[in-house]
């Protein structure tokens, strides 16, 4: 596990972001164990009590479950990760408009250059459309 801290976002935040990326993608399953906070500590070397705080707040968030004397869990609660997921697209999509907006368009011509984009990612090499039919 790699991650590049950003020096204006609490690590821990950061931990817990790139965790809940691993499960919203499939690298971290429902279910499946969350490495230990010595193990992660070790890996990204940084203080064992940090990846504790990032643990204990995705618990309280009803990311992680903790299971007596196994470790910690990813939730199986397909609803939570559902609702991750869109928390994730939510934030990304606002850091999108904002970048936009700031490149002076306005709110008509960023729905036509995303719908432009995502028609134009519809195409098959080749240059014929998925889904239809020749």
């Amino acid at each position: 596990m790699t991650i590049e801290f950003d020096n204006n976002l609490p690590i821990y935040l950061q931990i817990m972001n790139y965790i809940k990326l691993q499960i919203v993608t499939g690298k971290l399953g429902p279910g499946e164990k969350i490495p230990s906070v010595r193990e992660l500590a070790s890996e990204l070397k940084i203080n064992p009590n940090t990846i504790q705080r990032t643990f204990q707040e995705l618990e309280r968030e009803g990311v992680a479950e903790s299971r007596r004397g196994l470790g910690r869990f990813v939730t199986s609660e397909d609803e939570k990760i559902m609702s991750i997921k869109k928390e994730m697209a939510a934030e990304l999509l606002e850091r999108f408009i904002g970048g936009m907006r700031e490149l002076g368009f306005d709110n008509d011509n960023i729905v036509k250059i995303v719908a432009e984009s995502v028609n134009d990612g519809k195409r098959e090499p080749g240059g014929s459309r998925s889904g239809t039919t020749a």
